[in-house]
């Protein structure tokens, strides 16, 4: 058991919740960024001034290679050396073509691992490493990248489901966990895609993600000036992990915006969004490009929609995030310098 610790060690290989769920998933992220995500906001921008080229050429191609994206990205995240990196386009493309994300990602995660498990341990290392990143990743995304996308799926159909049939509380739940989700060091945005969020369950996540962006850059813009509003109104909330362990007080201005708009976004505005743009918030404004798209494949589009999007999430996250923390600071429960970030 020591010789098999020492060796897991030795290949950089850690069996654990963090370094998988937290750490592949978050660089899942990044690969659904640099190919779906942005493709998307391409796809839009080209349907929107009439550019062919990017809605009609890169979009299909950005649709093409997010298996392959989510692989390089998740072995990047794992620390791969060269020749298990490269080989895992291969299986990230096996399993994106039959199990969807969820797919890409089991047979990154998988054969990376195995990869480098076995990297520069024989004298064939330039065969031997590569074909077992791809043999084992490839079997992995065939047989149970299927299984796994399907009950991924079909969780999110019933999410979707349960928020058209009660929309009140399911949207405050899917605003503030999601929302949560988004700011602690896990992929919202790879949670919504893998789920297929859309319809109201959408619009919700996006209103709870908006509202931890928005509310920590406007709530701490005494301490970090313009270049928080930002890092964290246009890039993450993420970045106050930190402060939240230090005093986690600071997080419930944007929780409790999130529970009280999520319903109203259910109820009375009806928001919808698309799985790309379900788990995003303002980030890159891939969520309100999203809302866009969904909202106007149902005939909801023109200025009311604008006027919908700047409330939603924006004005209102701003206002209600602001009032919270006031109170807070009254109380001496948030102090000064409690949401500092350093920013370079």
């Amino acid at each position: 058991m020591e010789k098999l610790k020492a060796f897991l060690i030795k290949k950089n290989v850690e069996i654990s919740v963090k370094r998988y769920l937290i750490d592949a998933l978050g660089f899942m992220a990044y690969g659904l960024f640099a190919s779906l995500i942005v493709g998307s906001i391409l796809n839009m921008i080209g349907i929107k001034l009439g550019i062919p080229f990017l809605s009609e050429t890169l979009w299909p191609l950005a649709k093409a290679m997010t298996g392959p994206a989510i692989a390089v990205a998740v072995a990047y995240g794992l620390q791969a050396p060269p020749l298990v990196l490269f080989a895992s386009i291969i299986p990230g493309a096996a399993g994106a073509a039959l199990g969807g994300p969820v797919g890409a990602f089991l047979a990154s995660l998988v054969g990376t691992e195995c990869g480098k498990l076995i990297s520069k341990e024989t004298k064939l290392d330039i065969i031997i490493t590569p074909s077992v990143t791809i043999l084992v990743g490839s079997l992995i995304g065939t047989l149970v990248g299927p299984a796994i996308n399907a009950f991924m799926t079909s969780f999110g159909a019933m999410i979707v489901y349960a928020t058209e049939l009660q929309p009140i509380p399911m949207g405050i739940l899917i605003s503030v966990l999601m929302g949560i989700a988004l700011t602690l060091p896990i992929s919202s945005a790879a949670i919504g895609i893998m789920l297929g969020l859309n319809g109201l369950a959408a619009g919700a996540a996006t209103v709870g993600c908006c509202c931890q962006m928005v509310g920590f850059a406007v709530i701490g813009f005494q301490e970090n000036g313009w270049n928080g509003i930002f890092a964290q109104g246009l890039g993450t909330s993420m970045l106050q992990i930190p402060n939240i362990v230090r005093n986690w007080k600071i997080w419930i201005p944007s929780i409790i915006a999130s529970a009280i708009l999520g319903p109203i976004s259910t109820t009375i505005f009806k928001m919808e969004n698309t799985p790309i743009g379900s788990g995003m918030g303002t980030s890159g404004l891939v969520g309100q490009f999203g809302t866009i798209e969904a909202m106007e494949a149902v005939g909801r589009g023109g200025v009311d929609l604008y006027g919908s999007i700047l409330l939603l999430h924006f004005v209102l996250p701003i206002t209600l995030t602001l009032l919270i923390a006031k109170f807070l600071r009254n109380t001496s429960a948030i102090k000064q310098n409690d949401l500092k970030l350093e920013l370079s």
